[in-house]
């Protein structure tokens, strides 16, 4: 059992961010099945022939929407660990795991259905302010160890 509430909270959204990371995954799978659009030559042949080892727009966009994930949810899964062991208010705490977890669900959402610039960057700057917080938060209370 996990005693520290905040550090609770955080593996709540933390699981949650990771199973969408799968969804993303799972989702850019099957359209590259119903596309028939593959990155490898074994998977083209197995699949009808190597005339299907190749790009497609869409398939392109969902890997994206993945590599997106990778590079701010990892980021995130460290510096939000942290964060939880440095003290905060469960509220703030929640606050931020929460904001980040909503516009990382809306930047997916944002970028599979491609929605109208500049919905994807909005969201993304917003996921970014409590990543940012917590960045800033950590530092200050380590910084005296440096």
């Amino acid at each position: 059992m996990i005693r520290n509430e905040v550090f609770s909270c955080f593996v709540f959204y933390g699981v949650l961010l990771v199973l969408k990371m799968y969804i993303i995954a799972i989702i850019t799978g099957q359209v590259r099945l119903r596309k028939k659009a593959f990155a490898n030559p074994e998977d083209a042949l197995r699949h009808g022939g190597l005339q299907f080892h190749r790009l497609d727009p869409y398939v392109e966009r969902c890997r994206r929407a993945h590599i997106n994930d990778l590079e701010n949810i990892l980021p995130f899964l460290f510096v939000g660990a942290v964060y939880s062991m440095i003290g905060p208010s469960l509220i703030t705490a929640r606050l931020h795991f929460l904001v980040f977890f909503l516009a990382r669900v809306l930047h997916s959402v944002a970028y599979l259905l491609a929605f109208p610039a500049p919905t994807r960057s909005l969201v993304y700057i917003i996921a970014q302010i409590p990543c940012v917080s917590m960045a800033l938060q950590v530092l200050m209370a380590v910084c005296s160890f440096a």
